[in-house]
């Protein structure tokens, strides 16, 4: 059993009357059978079934996933057999050669045909509209996730010096970004998502989960992958220019146009939208009863995450302290522990 944010996974061989079902021999094909888990809502999501965008993918950016079945509230999928880049390098550098193949993967999905794609939503900018591909995000997080958590956890927002207006600071401050084309878009590159194949020279890289995939600003994904892997700073800045590169090579030079203005903004956004959910994550990740330990944990994970906002949320307050965090934390569950018991659905789980 293998769980994340946004699902549980069970890998197991297929069996019978399944296995009959799906033309596949009994006990012969390893599979992934995935279940959405309830979970506060952090990200968008425009595709409902991520196996119309496998299906795209897969003819343009390599290895990934088979989805085999989509019931609707569960699917089945092919299991790669390979190891996690969470498990083969869990932080820390990971090396030139690395950062070269997931810069060529990148490059791929830039190819990807948006005629393949599942349609759009009527209200999604038009393609190379990035400043318009940036506000919707922007919309996004302040509607779907800062506004409908307040009720929540807006008092919690508060005592850590979040303002109710943090979205709309941070696009107040963007400049007009520069057209791009749109590309396909993963959103969610990071380390247990990048599964290293087995393969000479040490294998090839195949990426999993693409439930969150948009079609935007290419740029957004590569700000969200530097973001999410916790590069070092050499690192981060060898991943963008190899990033640059491959994307030349491939001939979508026009998709690089003024990333050097640009990239800092989606950076920025990440930060800031990152906020609430690395909050939100945080404390609904405390036990009833939290120790000690747990509290300075979760404080930890808070404090990183404001400290990285301050710069783009313009925030003008000292980032709290471990302890005082660690006291918000409890006073927060001490209360939701109590409004739970009257509120249907509302129980912990965890979302990005």
């Amino acid at each position: 059993m293998v769980s994340g944010h946004h699902n549980t996974n069970r890998i197991a061989h297929l069996r019978q009357p399944l296995a009959f079902l799906l033309g596949a021999e009994s006990g012969k094909v390893l599979a992934k059978f995935r279940t959405p888990l309830p979970t506060v809502e952090v990200v968008p999501r425009i595709w409902r079934r991520e196996s119309e965008v496998l299906r795209a993918v897969a003819a343009h950016v390599g290895k990934v996933p088979r989805c085999l079945a989509d019931f609707d509230t569960w699917s089945l999928h092919g299991y790669l057999d390979g190891r996690a880049l969470a498990v083969e390098n869990p932080e820390g550098p990971i090396g030139s050669t690395r950062l070269m193949e997931l810069a060529e993967l990148f490059a791929r999905l830039a190819g990807v045909p948006a005629s393949e794609l599942p349609p759009l939503p009527a209200d999604w900018p038009d393609d190379g509209d990035s400043s318009g591909f940036l506000a919707w995000l922007a919309r996004f997080a302040e509607c779907e996730v800062q506004q409908c958590n307040w009720p929540r956890f807006g008092r919690l927002f508060d005592v850590l010096g979040i303002p109710v207006d943090a979205v709309d600071r941070f696009m107040k401050s963007v400049p007009e970004l520069t057209a791009r084309p749109f590309s396909l878009l993963h959103t969610d590159v990071h380390r247990a998502n990048v599964v290293v194949m087995p393969g000479p020279e040490g294998g090839c890289l195949s990426l999993i989960d693409w439930e969150l995939a948009l079609y935007g600003d290419p740029l957004h994904d590569l700000a969200t992958h530097l973001v999410r892997m916790n590069y070092d700073k050499p690192e981060q800045d060898l991943m963008t220019l190899m990033w640059t590169d491959a994307m030349r090579r491939s001939g979508h030079e026009d998709m690089t146009v003024g990333m050097d203005v640009d990239l800092p903004v989606y950076l920025g956004f990440e930060y800031a939208q990152s906020v609430f959910p690395d909050v939100m994550r945080a404390a609904l990740a405390l036990p009833d009863g939290p120790a000690e330990e747990h509290l300075a944990t979760a404080a930890g994970r808070v404090g990183r995450a404001l400290r990285r906002a301050r710069e783009p949320l313009l925030l003008t307050e000292k980032v709290p302290d471990v302890r005082d965090v660690g006291a918000a934390l409890r006073e927060w569950h001490a209360n939701d522990t109590v409004d739970r018991t009257q509120r249907p659905g509302m129980g912990a789980a965890t979302g990005e």
